[in-house]
C-alpha cells in the first residue's frame, strides 16, 4: 500500500506541472520565511550583544576565579549572573536569539540535507535514477551551504577569534571526534551527519566543528576546553559570544570526563599558576627562605630524561617547602654554551655559505645572540611543560649584563690574589674546533685501533730497543723511552740513549720509571711529554724537554719533518709504511683502547701544549675540603664525598681559556707602547698586560704604567663555561654587590641538586668560589641523583635507538605520571632504568586519583551552601575529631595521619621515592579499595547526618591525600582539590597536612581484623568458585569484646566488602575451644581469636570443583614425580652445584605443599558434598 501512494506521488508530480508548481512555490515562501526570521534574529542578537555593558568590577572578582571551575564557584557565579541579568533584562533577549538563531541557521540546511537524502534513497529503492541524483546533489548542495553559513556568521562575529579556534580544533580532533561518536543527547541530529561528512565533501573541519558545536552543544568536547575557555572572558560581551553560547552547557567538568586529560588541563593550570604569582616567593612567609638554583641547561638545549630527572626532583622540593610555609625560591636559567652555541651558528652560516671568519667578531657576536633571542628559549619552554615552578620573573642567562661583570668581577679579584696566571700547559685540544676544552666535554669509548710493534735503535750499535704504541705519528715528538726499574730485561739499557726512528738520529735516554706497565706490549714506554697527559707528568718529574710536532688543525708541523703538513691520521700510515721499509716494524696487531673524543665535535681529542690562562687551585681547595670535613656541606649519597676529597685533594690547576668567540671574554688587556706597535703584533700580545673590570680601567693602568701614548689589545680567548657556572649560586642574586636585597635573603642556598657526573667540574668549583668570595658555602647539601638508562640498564643513546624523549612520554602519559616514575624510582646517586611498563602504571594512579576525586565530587551535589562551607574548613587533624566517629572512619584517618608523618619524614630527608610510595599505598590500598567502598554504606544507608559525617571524612581524607601527591604529580592533584570544598586559592599554596598526634591506635588494629576477614572470606569464595557478584551468609566468631563490638557495629561494612547476606551475617562469641566442625560449612581461621564460618553447601557445584582438584593433583602428582626422581638420584645430588640442589630440594618441598593443600580442599568439598546428599 506504501509503495503504491509512493508511486502514485511521484507519478503526479511528474505529469502535473500546476502541482509542481504549486510545491516549489510553497517551499520557496517557507526557507526564504525561515532565512528572513533568521536574519532578523542575528541581526537583533548582534544589537543587543554589542551594546552590553562590561561587567562591573565586583562581578569581575567572581568571574577571574573561573579557571580552575570549582563546585563553589560555579555556584556564586550563577548568583551573580542571575543579578547581572535582572538588571539588564536586554541581556537575556539577546542570549536568546544568539542561541535560537545559531541553531536555526544550522538546522534549516541541516534538516533540508537529510530530506534530501531521504529523497535520494527513495528514488534509489523505486528506481527513480533521476530522483536520486537531483537529491544527491542537493544534499551535497546543503552540506556546503551550512559549511559557507558557519564561516560567515563566524567572519562576522568572531573575526579575532576564528583563527585561533581553527588551531585549537586542529589540535584537538581526537576530541572532537570523542565528541561524534559519544555526543549525548541534541535535538540536531543531521548536524552530526555533517561533521561525519566533512572529509567528503572537503568543507575545511574548523567551519564545520564550529557550526557543531554552536548547534548541538556537544558537552564531551566543550568540557574539556571549557576552564581554558573561561578564563578568557573580560566582559558579559564575551560570555554571549557565540564562543561563549556554545560553552554554556560546559559545567561539572569532574562529572562528565572519565579520565583525567592532561593535554586539555596541564598548560591551563601552568598558565594560571604563573599568572598568580604562586612560583614567586611569598613575602608574608612566615618561614625561613628555602632556596635552589637551577642547574642551568645549555641555551642550545633540547628536552632530555636528566633535564626531566632534575626538574621533577627540584621541583618535589621546593612545591614542598612552599606548602611549609617557606620562602621557596626555585631560581632558574640558561647556560651560554660557549663551545655548543658557537658549533650551531657556524653551521647554520656554513649552510648560508659563509663563515664566522668572514663576518668577523662582532658580526658573528650578533649572529649568535639573534640566533638566542629566536631559539634560546626553547628549553624553558620545555620545562614549563614538565610542571617546574620556578620563578621566571628572576629568570637569568649567564651572559646577561649582570652575570657577565660578576665574571669579570670575580677573575680580577683572583688575579689579584695572584691566583690567575698564563702559562704553556697540557690541555685537551679539538682539532675540528681549534679551541682547548674541558676534562668534562671529553668521553672516552672503547675503539677498535692497532698496537704497533717497533725498535728504537740503541745508541753505540748492537741493541735495539722493542716498543709498542696505538699513536706512531707522535713518534717524531718523543723525549725519552721509559722501562720498570724492576725489570730485568731491560736493566742494562737504563741510563743509555737511543735513537728516535725516522728522526735524522737524533738521541733520547733510556729512563727507569714506576709507572711503566711491564706487562702491557714490550714493557718499553715511549714518553711523549707533548701529546700525552701521562708522558707529561713523567717528564715534569724527570725534567725531560717537551716537543710539540702538531698544528692547532690536526697536521703535523715543522717539527715532524718530513711529515710536516700531514695530517695526524694519514702521518700514522705513513710513518708506519716508512718504518716497514726502514726495518724498524716488527709487526702490528688489533687492539680496542679508550679514544677521547669531543662531546661537541666529535673529533679526537689531542693532548697538546699550549699556552692558556690557569687559575690556582690547591688555594682555592683547602676551604672546600674543609667545608665538607666540618659538615657545612654535606653531600647526598654520603659515599660521595670520598670522591669529593679525592679529586680536591690531587687538583690540578684549572685552564680557564677557550679559543672560542661566544663566551665571556677574558678581562686582560696586553699593553703595547703606542698603537703603531699594537697594530704590529700579529696576534695581538705582548709580554705585558692589565687586568681589568673595564678597558677604561684597563687603560688608565696601562697609562700609569707606560705614559698617556700606550696601547691596548684584549684578550681574544673566552672564558671556560664552567667559570661562569662557578659563580651561578650567587652571581644570579646579585653578586658583587654585597647589598642586593636577593642576596641577603636567598644565600646559601638550601640543596644543590644536580647529577653525579659533574660533582667536581661543577659542585666542588661552585663551593671554592662561594667560599672564595663570600667566606660561606654557597649550599648546605649536594643532592646527586644518577643517570636514566632504558629498562635493560644501558645508557641512551642515538646509535642504540634507545633515547625515550621526555616530550613524547607527556603527550602519551601526561606530565604527572612521567614525574611521579621519575621521583618514585631514583635512588640517591643510582641510576635509573626507565620502563614505559612503569610509566603506564603511574599513568593508572592519575586515573584512580582522578575517579576518587570525581566519586567524591558527586557526592556534594546534594550539598547545601552551608555544608560546602563547614567541608571547606573541615579538620580532623586534632584527637578528639576521631571522638564519636565509627570504626572505618577513625581508621582511616589514623593510617591517614601515619602516613602525613611518613611522606613529611621522607621529603625532609630528600626520599623521594619513599614519599611517593607511602602516599601511593596509602591511598590505592586503604583509601580507595577500602574505605571509598566501605563510606558508600553510609553516603547511601539513608541516615542524612551519618551521610554528612561521612562526605566530611572523604573530604578531608582526599585533600589530604592531594597535598601530599602534590609535589610529586602537581597538575592532577591541583585540578581535583579545586573541585573539592576548599580553603585558599590553590593547592600549589595551600598548608603542607599536619595533626595533632590524631591516631587511634585500637581502630588501626579493630579495622585490621575486619580487613583480615573480609580477605579470609574473598579468598575462600575464589578457593571454592563462588560466583562474584553472589551473596552468601556468614558468621564472625570474635574472642575479644571490644573487637567483637566493633565488628559488629560495622557489619553493614563487612557485608557490603564480603558480600554477604545481610540478613544472614552475624558476629557472635567465639566458643571456648573453637569452633566445632558442622557439615557444609567452611570454617576460616582468620587470626586467634577471630574465626569465619561461611555455610557454602549449594553456593556452587561441588561435583565440578572436585573434579578440578583431581586433575590438578595428578598435574602436581607428575610434577612431584619428575623432582623426586632428581632428589633421589644420588650421581646428579653429588655432583651438581650447591645452589642447584638447593633450588631441586626447594621445588621438592614446594611440590609437596601444594598435593597437601589440594587434599586439604578436597576433604572439605567431601563434607561438603555430604552435606548435600
Amino acid at each position: 500500500m506504501d509503495s503504491q501512494v509512493g508511486n502514485h506521488l511521484v507519478t503526479s508530480l511528474a505529469s502535473d506541472a500546476a502541482a509542481r508548481r504549486l510545491l516549489w512555490r510553497e517551499a520557496r515562501r517557507s526557507v526564504l520565511l525561515g532565512v528572513g526570521i533568521a536574519v532578523a534574529l542575528l541581526l537583533a542578537s548582534l544589537m543587543f550583544v554589542r551594546a552590553m555593558p562590561p561587567l562591573q568590577e565586583a562581578d569581575w572578582e567572581v568571574m577571574r576565579h573561573f579557571p580552575p571551575l570549582t563546585l563553589a564557584q560555579l555556584k556564586a557565579q550563577r548568583t551573580v549572573l542571575l543579578a547581572y541579568l535582572l538588571r539588564h533584562p536586554g541581556v537575556v533577549l539577546a542570549s536568546f536569539c544568539g542561541t535560537y538563531v545559531f541553531m536555526q541557521t544550522f538546522a534549516v540546511p541541516g534538516t533540508l540535507s537529510l530530506s534530501l537524502l531521504a529523497g535520494a534513497l527513495f528514488g534509489v529503492t523505486r528506481g527513480l535514477l533521476l530522483v536520486a541524483v537531483v537529491s544527491t546533489l542537493g544534499s551535497c548542495a546543503c552540506f556546503c551551504l551550512s559549511a559557507l553559513i558557519g564561516k560567515a556568521l563566524a567572519q562576522a562575529v568572531w573575526p579575532d577569534r576564528l583563527e585561533a579556534f581553527a588551531d585549537e580544533v586542529r589540535k584537538r580532533r581526537g576530541d572532537l571526534l570523542n565528541y561524534i561518536v559519544f555526543l549525548r543527547v541534541t535535538p540536531l541530529l543531521p548536524n552530526t551527519f555533517i561533521n561525519v561528512c566533512a572529509p567528503i565533501v572537503r568543507v575545511p573541519l574548523p567551519h564545520f566543528a564550529l557550526g557543531t558545536l554552536i548547534g548541538c552543544l556537544p558537552n564531551n568536547f566543550l568540557a574539556v576546553h571549557a576552564g581554558s575557555k573561561l578564563g578568557e572572558l573580560r566582559s558579559l560581551r564575551d560570555l554571549y559570544s557565540p564562543r561563549m553560547i556554545a560553552l554554556g552547557c560546559a559545567v561539572g567538568v569532574i562529572a562528565l570526563l572519565p579520565v583525567f586529560e592532561p593535554a586539555a588541563n596541564e598548560q591551563r593550570l601552568y598558565d594560571w599558576w604563573e599568572a598568580q604569582g604562586y612560583f614567586k616567593p611569598a613575602e608574608d612567609a612566615a618561614g625561613e627562605p628555602f632556596t635552589i638554583s637551577m642547574p642551568p641547561p645549555n641555551v642550545t638545549g633540547r628536552l632530555h630524561m636528566g633535564h626531566a630527572m632534575f626538574a621533577t626532583l627540584q621541583d618535589c622540593m621546593v612545591r614542598f617547602r612552599r606548602m611549609q610555609g617557606r620562602r621557596a625560591l626555585w631560581l632558574p636559567g640558561t647556560d651560554h654554551a660557549g663551545i655548543a652555541t658557537q658549533m650551531v651558528v657556524e653551521k647554520m652560516l656554513a649552510a648560508e655559505g659563509t663563515s664566522r671568519r668572514e663576518l668577523g667578531r662582532e658580526g658573528f657576536e650578533a649572529r649568535v645572540w639573534a640566533w638566542k633571542r629566536e631559539y634560546g628559549g626553547f628549553i624553558t619552554g620545555q620545562l614549563r611543560r614538565l610542571g617546574a615552578s620556578c620563578d621566571w620573573s628572576r629568570e637569568r642567562f649567564t651572559l646577561d649584563d649582570q652575570l657577565s661583570a660578576a665574571v669579570r668581577e670575580a677573575f680580577v679579584r683572583l688575579h689579584e690574589r695572584g691566583l690567575v696566571y698564563r702559562g704553556s700547559y697540557l690541555v685537551n685540544w679539538s682539532p675540528a674546533m681549534q679551541t682547548a676544552v674541558s676534562d668534562l666535554e671529553v668521553e672516552y669509548a672503547e675503539e677498535a685501533g692497532t698496537l704497533y710493534y717497533f725498535r728504537y735503535p740503541v745508541a753505540g750499535g748492537g741493541d735495539a730497543l722493542p716498543v709498542a704504541t696505538t699513536r706512531p705519528e707522535t713518534i717524531l715528538g718523543d723525549t725519552a723511552v721509559a722501562v720498570h726499574p724492576k725489570d730485568p730485561r731491560f736493566a742494562h739499557l737504563v741510563g743509555r740513549e737511543c735513537e728516535v726512528p725516522l728522526s735524522g738520529g737524533r738521541r733520547i735516554p733510556i729512563i727507569a720509571d714506576t709507572y711503566v706497565d711491564r706487562e702491557f706490549g714490550t714493557g718499553a714506554l715511549k714518553v711523549t711529554p707533548g701529546h700525552d697527559p701521562n708522558d707529561y707528568e713523567i717528564g715534569r718529574r724527570v725534567g725531560l724537554p717537551t716537543l710539540n710536532i702538531m698544528n692547532d688543525d690536526g697536521s703535523l708541523n715543522a717539527t715532524a719533518g718530513a711529515y710536516a703538513g700531514l695530517d695526524r691520521f694519514v702521518a700514522r700510515e705513513r710513518i708506519w709504511a716508512d718504518m716497514e721499509a726502514s726495518g724498524l716494524a716488527i709487526r702490528k696487531e688489533a687492539h680496542a683502547s679508550r679514544v677521547p673524543r669531543s662531546q661537541r665535535g666529535g673529533d679526537v681529542v689531542e693532548p697538546l701544549v699550549r699556552e692558556q690562562w690557569f687559575v690556582r687551585m690547591e688555594p682555592l681547595a683547602a676551604p672546600a675540603l674543609q667545608a665538607v670535613a666540618d659538615g657545612d656541606i654535606r653531600i647526598v649519597p654520603e659515599r660521595f664525598e670520598k670522591v669529593y676529597n679525592m679529586w680536591l685533594s690531587g687538583i690540578r690547576d684549572w685552564c680557564v681559556s677557550r679559543q672560542l668567540w661566544w663566551g665571556h671574554r677574558i678581562p686582560v688587556w696586553y699593553v703595547f707602547a703606542n698603537e703603531e706597535a699594537a697594530s704590529a703584533s700579529a696576534d695581538g700580545r705582548s709580554g705585558d698586560y692589565v687586568v681589568a673590570r673595564s678597558e677604561l680601567e684597563a687603560l688608565e693602568q696601562a697609562r700609569a704604567r707606560h705614559g698617556a701614548g700606550a696601547a691596548l689589545r684584549q684578550e681574544t680567548d673566552v672564558l671556560d663555561t664552567w667559570f661562569s657556572s662557578a659563580l651561578w649560586p650567587f652571581s644570579t642574586l646579585g653578586w658583587p654587590d654585597e647589598g642586593a636585597s636577593d642576596l641577603a635573603a636567598f644565600y646559601p642556598t638550601a640543596v644543590m641538586e644536580t647529577g653525579h657526573d659533574i660533582l667536581f667540574f661543577w659542585v666542588a668549583r661552585m663551593a671554592m668560589m662561594g667560599l672564595a668570595f663570600l667566606g660561606r658555602a654557597p649550599f648546605h647539601i649536594v643532592f646527586l641523583h644518577g643517570l636514566v638508562r632504558d629498562s635493560q640498564g644501558r645508557k641512551m643513546s642515538k646509535s642504540l635507538g634507545n633515547v625515550v624523549d621526555p616530550v613524547e612520554v607527556i603527550e602519551q602519559y601526561g606530565t604527572d605520571a612521567l614525574r611521579f616514575t621519575l621521583a618514585t624510582g631514583t635512588t640517591p646517586g643510582q641510576d635509573l632504568n626507565l620502563s614505559m611498563e612503569r610509566i603506564t602504571a603511574n599513568r593508572n594512579l592519575t586515573n584512580k586519583l582522578w575517579n576518587a576525586g570525581k566519586f567524591i565530587a558527586l557526592q556534594l551535589e546534594a550539598a547545601g551552601e552551608a555544608e560546602l562551607a563547614e567541608l571547606a574548613a573541615v579538620d580532623l587533624s586534632q584527637p578528639e575529631a576521631l571522638t564519636g566517629l565509627p570504626l572505618a572512619e577513625r581508621w582511616v584517618l589514623s593510617e591517614l595521619h601515619q602516613v602525613v608523618d611518613r611522606v613529611t619524614a621522607a621529603q625532609e630527608r630528600l626520599d623521594f621515592g619513599e614519599a611517593g610510595r607511602a602516599m601511593y599505598d596509602f591511598f590505592w590500598s586503604q583509601f580507595a579499595d577500602w574505605y571509598i567502598e566501605a563510606a558508600k554504606t553510609r553516603l547511601y544507608g539513608g541516615d542524612a547526618a551519618v551521610a554528612r559525617s561521612t562526605r566530611a571524612v572523604l573530604v578531608y581524607a582526599m585533600r589530604a591525600v592531594l597535598a601530599l601527591a602534590h609535589p610529586l604529580m602537581p597538575f592532577v592533584t591541583e585540578e581535583l582539590w579545586q573541585a573539592l570544598p576548599h580553603r585558599g586559592d590553590a593547592l600549589i599554596v595551600a598548608p603542607w597536612p599536619r595533626h595533632s598526634g590524631a591516631i587511634d591506635t585500637a581502630a588501626l588494629c579493630q579495622f585490621e581484623a575486619l580487613q583480615a576477614a573480609v580477605s579470609a572470606m574473598r579468598n575462600a569464595r575464589a578457593e571454592y568458585g563462588v560466583e562474584l557478584g553472589r551473596r552468601v551468609p556468614a558468621t564472625l566468631h570474635v574472642a575479644d569484646p571490644a573487637l567483637r563490638a566493633a565488628l559488629a557495629a560495622e557489619l553493614p561494612v563487612l557485608c557490603a566488602l564480603a558480600k554477604l547476606y545481610p540478613a544472614a551475617a552475624a558476629v557472635e562469641a567465639r566458643p571456648q575451644g573453637g569452633l566445632p566442625a558442622v557439615d557444609g560449612r567452611v570454617v576460616l581461621v582468620v587470626s586467634e581469636g577471630l574465626e569465619v564460618a561461611l555455610p557454602l553447601a549449594g553456593l556452587f557445584d561441588v561435583a565440578k570443583e572436585r573434579a578440578r582438584l583431581a586433575k590438578q593433583r595428578d598435574k602436581l602428582a607428575k610434577e612431584l614425580a619428575a623432582v623426586a626422581a632428581r632428589v633421589s638420584n644420588e650421581a646428579f645430588m653429588s655432583r651438581a652445584p650447591p645452589h642447584v640442589v638447593a633450588e631441586v630440594c626447594a621445588q621438592h618441598t614446594e611440590a609437596q605443599q601444594k598435593i597437601a593443600a589440594v587434599d586439604a580442599k578436597a576433604a572439605q568439598l567431601a563434607e561438603l558434598a555430604a552435606a548435600q546428599a
